[in-house]
């Protein structure tokens, strides 16, 4: 809820998943015409008269206007405020019988200047078989201001919203069941032949069909001030919504769209506003972030930690996907190796699963020594084999899910206990904990489905204590804690695992793989010289590198093409400050630097990599050109695109400063201007940036350059400055607790 001026604004929007009906459009629009004029199914639809009906001279084409009434229900008390008994709506369907499709277009008529509800709706051919039919729907209801029921008067639309698009896809297959008991199996296509046949009733593209007389239901604000009429600046506002619901649904491939019968059998039983979140958010990252769109599922996770809430869900999604980039997480499986050390000393392992196909991973915390670990590796490496696990988890949850049939998304941890004592809360080893709970909060949540925590001991309440509120509640809610051995026998394991996969170690028959631990030998504890190195950031073998750019100092890289269209790409973040993204072209290979100077200018440089190609008695046009369009690329953006030479040679990728007029206006040498703004921290701006060069034949991006993706998911600019241990402290400070 927003405000402007002293009106409030509401808005809420649905966009529904592809339905399927595994029957032929015709049969189905049959099924559809028998709901008219009234449907018992449908009680609050009450009367229906055609306003407005055109035929078109062969018959393919219908179009119908009615006026609909609607019996909402709303509390008595808000329809004598709102002075009427039903509310209007205007339907606008058109069938087109050769394109076998159907638009329903729908709007309020009474009280729409102080709400607008519109919904779009269409019927289609499946596009992989022609024998069903797709349903889509999208709609928004904007409640601008009721008497100071807004929020009431949203909740009852949207109560009633969802309750009624749950009953559409009911509505239609009760109908062709009846078709079906009556012996009606087939309806014939229209051909051109066939349109001095009597046309389908009027009816049958009139009326409100379960979806649109539900949209009205999110009508139910309504407004005494316009129940005769509608202002102009309504129908206009209407008019354009519809337009662009129609050209939402209209508008993608069947690749970029959600099943329904695939939501249930991936994503689990989701109820019609939660689906919308999901496909709506899936659907902002197809237009924002394209060619890096995250799995249903791990968008879904991320919709759950917020309750659905698709900004904040947003927030926390763009957050930890700039994190996965930045870290290479994504890889994580194919690149990282645990160390030795963690293979010998690591207490923990994948085991099976639980009695609901969850993977199940045990930690035997209580025979692992946090702080020989922490000594021999530190934080870091713990850190990066956590997100190992984690990510191994996400692979066995998809596994499962196809295994058994159904969604699984989460796995259970069973955490063992017996030998805690006080050398686990040595510090360090507790603020490694608590750094991988943050972590791992903000980038997997709701993965944990169950947390069983095993022969706890005297100490543990002390441990808990300290680690407590750095776990979210309803996290907390999913942990079972047991001491001694009362998770033996009913109530206990074999409530949760069966019993034939309860490891040794806790009573059972099934041998484990977990490493038994033991103390780390001292030997192999790192060196004074290795722990003053301890704030090296979390993955020092980044494909990525990283530039400063100064006011008067752009950075540079220079790419030499051999062959002739060879496209360059590049990806890069922009984690401080504001830049011009240059691409340059010269015959003349430009002199490098020597990396411990500045440009070419012989000063040491002040901070970061920055080196600067183009020389400075060089002349745009005749030493260099340019073969891109500048592009101004904003703080905590992430930028993709690529270029196809057109020449052999050598070209220039340019990171400037933004707002270079001040600079250009002086008589001052560049060098002079660079060493009187870098004092300035204003003046300084960060990037990190991955290029690599494709052979025309190897490419399937894009072919357009610079018109890349711009996105807003570096969301962690303002930690990228810091040394690298206040990075990664800044940048996990950010998140606040997530479900796990």
């Amino acid at each position: 809820m927003t405000i402007v001026g002293v009106i409030p604004i509401m808005v809420q929007k649905y966009q529904s998943p592809v339905r399927v009906y595994k029957h032929p459009f015709e049969l189905v629009m049959t099924a559809y015409e028998r709901r008219f004029p009234t449907c018992h199914l449908i009680p609050m639809f009450v009367a229906s008269d055609i306003v407005n009906e055109e035929t078109s001279e062969d018959g393919s084409t219908q179009k119908i206007e009615r006026r609909c009434a609607l019996d909402v229900d709303a509390p008595r008390l808000l329809k004598r405020i709102a002075g009427v008994d039903y509310v209007y709506f205007i339907q606008k369907n058109t069938l087109n019988r050769k394109e076998r499709t159907l638009h329903i277009e729908s709007h309020n008529e009474t009280f729409s200047n102080r709400v607008v509800v519109h919904e779009t709706c269409c019927y289609s051919v499946h596009p992989e078989n022609e024998d069903w039919t797709c349903f889509e729907q999208t709609a928004s209801l904007d409640i601008k201001s009721f008497f100071g029921f807004e929020s009431t008067v949203e909740k009852i639309a949207m109560k009633q919203y969802a309750s009624s698009i749950k009953k559409g896809k009911e509505i239609i297959e009760y109908y062709l069941k009846e078709l079906d008991d009556e012996g009606i199996t087939h309806m014939p296509r229209w051909s051109p032949s066939s349109h001095s046949l009597p046309l389908s009733s009027p009816t049958s593209l009139s009326t409100n069909q379960p979806e649109l007389g539900i949209v009205p239901a999110d009508s139910v604000p309504l407004s005494a001030d316009a129940k005769d009429g509608t202002s102009q600046d309504a129908k206009q506002d209407s008019n354009m919504l519809q337009n662009d619901s129609l050209a939402e649904i209209l508008a993608g491939t069947p690749e970029d769209k959600l099943d329904a019968d695939y939501i249930k059998r991936y994503l689990g039983d989701l109820t019609p506003l939660q689906e919308s979140c999901l496909i709506r958010l899936r659907k902002w990252l197809q237009e924002t972030h394209k060619g890096k769109i995250p799995k249903d599922e791990h968008i879904l996770r991320f919709l759950r930690a917020r309750d659905f809430n698709m900004d904040k869900a947003r927030e926390i999604l763009c957050q930890s996907l700039t994190w996965r980039k930045q870290h290479q997480v994504d890889y994580l499986l194919e690149t990282w190796s645990s160390p030795q050390v963690l293979q010998d000393y690591y207490t923990g392992g994948w085991h099976h699963h639980d009695k609901d196909g969850r993977p199940l991973y045990i930690l035997r915390l209580g025979q692992m020594d946090t702080k020989g670990l922490v000594r021999a590796l530190g934080e870091e490496s713990l850190l990066r084999h956590v997100l190992s696990i984690n990510e191994e988890g996400l692979r066995r949850c998809e596994e499962n899910t196809k295994v058994f049939g159904r969604p699984i998304s989460c796995w259970t941890c069973l955490v063992d206990l017996e030998g805690l004592n006080m050398r686990h809360l040595w510090r360090p080893g507790v603020k490694a904990l608590l750094r991988i709970i943050e972590v791992v909060e903000a980038n997997y949540p709701e993965t944990l489905g169950r947390l069983l925590i095993l022969r706890a001991p005297r100490v543990f309440p002390v441990l808990w204590t300290l680690v407590s509120p750095f776990i979210d509640e309803n996290t907390r809610k999913k942990f079972l804690i047991y001491a001694g051995n009362d998770y033996q026998g009913a109530g206990g394991l074999v409530d949760y695992i069966d019993k034939e996969i309860i490891p040794d170690f806790l009573g059972g028959e099934c041998m484990c793989e977990v490493p038994e631990g033991g103390l780390v030998p001292k030997s192999m504890y790192r060196t004074a010289e290795e722990v003053e190195n301890e704030d090296i950031r979390l993955w020092t073998e980044m494909i990525y590198q990283s530039a400063s750019i100064f006011k008067g100092a752009p950075h540079e890289i220079v790419i030499e093409i051999i062959d002739a269209s060879s496209v360059i790409t590049w990806d890069f973040d922009m984690c401080k400050g504001d830049i011009v993204f240059n691409i340059y072209h010269s015959k003349r290979a430009p002199q490098v630097p020597r990396k411990d100077t500045l440009g070419a200018h012989g000063i040491t440089s002040p901070g970061g990599n920055n080196v600067q190609l183009i020389d400075k008695s060089w002349t745009l046009g005749q030493d260099y050109s340019m073969v891109e369009s500048p592009l101004t690329c904003k703080e905590g953006e992430s930028v993709q695109g690529s270029h196809i030479t057109r020449w052999p040679g050598f070209y220039i990728l340019q990171w400037k400063f933004h707002n270079m007029a001040a600079c250009s206006a002086t008589n001052l040498p560049r060098v002079d201007d660079v060493l009187a703004t870098l004092q300035v921290s204003s003046h300084k701006c960060k990037v990190m940036y991955y290029t690599e060069v494709l052979g025309s034949e190897d490419f399937r991006g894009s072919m357009t350059s610079l018109e890349s993706s711009h996105s807003g998911f570096s969301q962690l600019s303002a930690a990228t400055t810091n040394s690298n241990q206040s990075q990664s402290s800044s940048m996990i400070s950010r998140f606040p607790p997530i479900r796990l």
